[in-house]
């Protein structure tokens, strides 16, 4: 009898793509109000189609920001430029829709004492780590990143020709031995100029991306591939589909190796738990598996809206724990402040070294290219005094 594969796959998508034009855009409003007003309240949503953007939902900021000039940045920035792309910055209708955050919501939030700051909303966050990478990340998805983040890269440079800014891509691994994991099968889809030869155009995908970004982790580039599958896709971005902000938000986490809370991150300030939860739960299980606790574990936290402290700390680690879990919750507590003005004090998330707008593509963790706070390993020394 023939032994069945064991495989997963996850997929990742470009700074192109529509979803991410809004994801961007929303983040990069929330980028501007927390540069003239660290107090903002940002809950900001964006509707992508053919040469027209809409901005809506709620903001508290103690100065306007100019919506449309960041619109036009974010667009002109990933290289929406040309009008048969059907979304150039330079003619691009922009439609603000902004208003003021509710007051009843404001109220349970707005705090000077970060001790005593309540979440933003309820709702429970998941946090993931692995050792299977160097980042503690799972292996597909950090592929999967890698993959279109090259082919950008190439692509702004001018060496990746013809190549147009939407883009998704596909990662298989073979499980079926722990011990010797190997690439199944990776897929691309890339938009391309009217005029590419497409035999070349595919050609130079599989040699000079998919094959360097395969190798650069060490595995086997004998893989199986599929590149635009149906043929052309010149047609894309938010022409080819409309865009949402907070629609992908498995490619902003684990890529499905994790379970996910539902909220999304873009768009929204650190008070609001979705964002600032789903932070310090990854901060704490990348510590904790930086620690040996576990090979592999998950963290969720719980909150109720206003109220300071989480309802629930719950973990996971599938088998993989070299202490009961008993011992990891006490850890957790000992160790990690989950109260939302505590985190964004530990995390600096209203005075970021980086840019929100930033990690709105390309996942919010596992992020070789930018330094951030809740990455950092920091807590790995006390967590095993602990243990001892």
């Amino acid at each position: 009898m023939k032994k069945e594969k064991i495989l997963f796959t996850s997929e990742s998508v470009s700074e192109g793509h529509p979803d991410k034009v809004c994801d961007q855009i929303s983040d990069a409003i929330l980028d501007a109000c927390l540069k003239v007003d660290e107090s903002s309240h940002v809950a900001c949503e964006c509707f992508a189609t053919t040469d027209f953007i809409l901005v809506g939902g709620e903001i508290t900021c103690k100065e306007k920001v100019d919506i449309v000039n960041i619109v036009k940045s974010v667009l002109k920035r990933i290289g929406y430029d040309k009008k048969e792309y059907g979304c150039d910055y330079h003619t691009i209708e922009i439609v603000d829709k902004i208003k003021q955050q509710s007051s009843d919501i404001n109220m349970g939030v707005n705090q000077t004492n970060p001790e005593e700051l309540g979440a933003g909303d309820q709702g429970m966050m998941f946090g993931y780590a692995t050792n299977e990478t160097e980042g503690y990340m799972p292996l597909p998805i950090s592929i999967a990143h890698k993959l279109v983040r090259e082919a950008s890269e190439q692509r702004h440079k001018g060496v990746f020709k013809g190549a147009r800014p939407d883009m998704k891509s596909q990662v298989t691994i073979d499980y079926s031995d722990p011990n010797h994991l190997r690439i199944d099968n990776v897929l691309m889809s890339v938009q391309h100029d009217p005029d590419v030869d497409l035999e070349e155009f595919k050609k130079y995908i599989h040699e000079n991306i998919m094959k360097k970004v395969i190798r650069s982790f060490g595995f086997n580039d004998d893989f199986d591939y599929l590149i635009n599958p149906t043929g052309r896709f010149v047609l894309g971005g938010p022409a080819g589909d409309t865009g949402l902000t907070g629609r992908k938000i498995i490619v902003d986490t684990y890529g499905g190796s994790a379970h996910h809370g539902g909220g999304a991150f873009s768009g929204k300030d650190p008070s609001k738990v979705d964002r600032s939860g789903a932070y310090m739960a990854r901060y704490i299980a990348k510590n904790l598996v930086a620690a040996g606790v576990s090979d592999k574990l998950e963290v969720q936290l719980s909150y109720a809206i206003g109220v300071p402290t989480p309802l629930s700390v719950a973990v996971e680690t599938f088998g993989c724990n070299k202490y009961p879990k008993e011992k990891i919750l006490e850890v957790i507590e000992k160790v990690f402040d989950c109260r939302p003005g505590m985190i964004i004090k530990s995390f600096s998330l209203k005075k970021p070294t980086f840019k929100y707008q930033d990690i709105s593509n390309y996942g919010h963790f596992g992020r070789p290219d930018v330094n951030l706070p809740w990455e950092k390993l920091d807590k790995v020394s006390e967590i095993k005094k602990l243990l001892k």
